[in-house]
């Protein structure tokens, strides 16, 4: 079995931005730079010969490059349980578009994705036990966040591999828009 998911990967001169406000929140485990991703769809464990049928669906997507920008910050979880800082993407249709297109692709394949409301963000950390005021403390200082906008002309496939300090990630496949 393989962990995949879909993704856009930011690039350096967004992502090194990103990086810098990646501060003033304890115990925060900040991703760096290379891992910073917009998931299109999280796949989960699947086994290596579907994984090779989903390679084969994902490439016969077709759609053109397109723009994106990253705007405001915010958080999953709620009180104690907030688990995460991310940044958002600016309501995008041809993103949108991709997704589903990732969905569908997963589906041919023999791949039922999860199932939650896509909604795109670039996570900045994951969070143990955060104090809630500290993160809206900093949920507010980074909200006014805006990007320039950047081309998105591929977007990749990726295993994700569980460690003690967090998920790594690996490029399995890249797909040309």
């Amino acid at each position: 079995m393989i962990r995949l998911f879909a993704a856009v990967a930011v690039p350096p001169e967004i992502a090194e931005p990103l990086v810098r406000r990646q501060a003033g929140l304890p115990g925060a485990r900040w991703r760096p730079a290379e891992t910073l991703h917009i998931t299109l769809k999280f796949f989960g464990d699947v086994r290596e010969d579907v994984a090779e049928d989903l390679d084969l669906e994902l490439s016969g997507i077709g759609a053109g490059p397109f723009s994106l920008e990253l705007a405001g910050a915010g958080h999953f979880g709620e009180g104690e349980r907030i688990n995460a800082v991310w940044v958002g993407v600016v309501d995008s249709p041809a993103l949108s578009q991709l997704a589903a297109r990732c969905e569908t692709a997963a589906r041919r394949a023999g791949v039922k994705p999860e199932s939650r409301l896509y909604r795109p963000h670039v996570t900045l950390s994951y969070l143990r036990n955060p104090d809630p005021a500290r993160v809206a403390a900093w949920e507010q200082e980074h909200n006014l966040l805006k990007s320039p906008a950047f081309t998105v002309a591929r977007f990749c496939l990726y295993s994700s591999h569980r460690t003690s300090e967090g998920s790594r990630y690996r490029l399995e496949a890249e797909y040309r828009l």
